[in-house]
């Protein structure tokens, strides 16, 4: 059996070459690649190949873009980090996935997948089939969602472009959404808070209540205060107090200390 790996990782590419050897011998790792760029010019030459185990985080990016430059007709064996019950919905048909760090009775068990479906010609159709298919699917469970990079605000008689990255909070006032930055610049915005909260990095943001929604560079302290409620001091200071709830407070700690 000729097998491809394409691995951007040397020592992930040892190892499972070792673990393949050792399950079976008859396996030979004909090539290994560590980029997209050298898995097209690999797979135009058209080697032959019987299996390919792709790794779906590459140095230049991510192994679909190899789909897309060049037909791939091998079966493929995805490898990956990320969370199992995130993708254990794509381990359809004959395409298989691994779970980083690889057990060997995970990849004894894809190899055997492998040779069923060789005892089985006439299903492979269907495994290329489904590979277009897989990859849309694959695409879109890992990109990284975008979110809003900044807001077109009036200002007198301009339109100003704020930077996200500069504003310090945005708080709900009297059925009116305002933010202000870092510097202490005060704007009005057409979005309610829960609008905003779908619009914004989850990682720089926090919706400490129904009034505030606050970025984590503007928090200057914390205070406990009462019935297990937090306090937060922000800067530019803003108009009343901005406490965290009790039942908000643990998720706010977790938040402050990834």
């Amino acid at each position: 059996m000729n097998v491809l790996i394409v691995e951007d990782e040397e020592l992930a590419a040892r190892r499972l070459t070792k673990m393949l050897a050792e399950i079976d011998p008859q396996v030979r790792v004909v090539h290994t690649v560590p980029s997209v760029e050298t898995a097209v010019a690999y797979l135009q030459t058209q080697p032959e190949l019987d299996l390919i185990f792709m790794d779906i985080e590459l140095a230049d990016g991510q192994s679909f873009e190899i789909f897309e430059q060049t037909p791939v007709t091998t079966l493929v064996v995805f490898t990956t980090s990320y969370d199992e019950y995130a993708i254990k919905a794509f381990k359809v048909n004959s395409i298989d996935y691994l779970l980083k760090p690889i057990k060997q009775p995970e990849l004894a068990a894809s190899l055997q997948k492998h040779h069923q479906l060789n005892r089985k010609p006439e299903a492979a159709p269907v495994q290329v089939v489904a590979i277009d298919a897989l990859v849309n699917q694959l695409r879109q469970q890992t990109q990284l969602p975008e979110y809003r990079r900044r807001f077109l605000v009036r200002h007198l008689t301009q339109w100003l472009p704020i930077e996200v990255s500069e504003i310090a909070y945005f708080q709900a006032d009297e059925g009116v959404t305002l933010f202000r930055t870092l510097t202490g610049q005060k704007y009005n915005i057409d979005y309610k808070l829960d609008e905003l909260e779908a619009m914004l990095d989850p990682a720089l943001f926090f919706r400490a209540n129904r009034q505030f929604l606050t970025n984590i560079n503007s928090i200057q302290q914390i205070h406990s205060y009462f019935n297990h409620k937090l306090k937060l001091t922000l800067q530019p200071a803003p108009s009343g107090e901005v406490l965290v709830s009790r039942e908000r407070a643990t998720e706010f700690k977790k938040w402050m200390g990834k």
